[in-house]
């Protein structure tokens, strides 16, 4: 058996984000909620933890071999918000629907999620009261009840 290949780094092409602004979140449901973002990250990718392939008959290394389904990680934001989002946020908590994360780049991320908690933080004098969203992608489209692969979008012209 032949040992694995040195591989070179080469230099990247496309763009390299300076700064996390302006992102944004857009729920299908209702893309002008009244929130407005202050931070806040994309889902994240997690293909499970490896499988252990050790046997006794291995004679100097455990083994290891990768899963095959992934997941989109759960994510949270920060928003200032109007009181008056209160009802929708009570119909969106539990109800899956397509989310939308715009990066800075003007690239986009749709995706399936259910808003699993919306939780003001404590309301302090002197400073912006927020609220903390937190969705789970659940990778299933609720319409045609199958399974749903996150959707990228690069920004025009790149």
């Amino acid at each position: 058996m032949a040992p694995p290949a040195v591989t070179a780094r080469t230099i990247p092409t496309g763009f390299k984000m300076p700064d996390g602004y302006r992102s944004t979140f857009a729920p299908a449901a209702k893309p002008g909620i009244q929130l407005w973002e202050v931070s806040g990250k994309p889902p994240g990718l997690d293909g499970g933890e490896s499988i252990d392939t050790t046997t006794m008959l291995n004679n100097v290394w455990r083994t290891r071999d990768a899963r095959h389904l992934k997941t989109l990680t759960p994510l949270t934001f920060k928003a200032a918000f109007d009181p008056d989002v209160y009802n929708d946020l009570l119909n969106m908590i539990n109800t899956p629907g397509a989310w939308t994360f715009h990066y800075p780049s003007s690239d986009a991320l749709s995706f399936y999620a259910n808003l699993e908690k919306a939780e003001p933080d404590d309301f302090e004098e002197g400073k912006m009261p927020l609220l903390t969203c937190t969705l789970t992608p659940t990778n299933w489209d609720p319409i045609n009840f199958v399974e749903a692969a996150p959707v990228y979008t690069p920004a025009a012209g790149t």
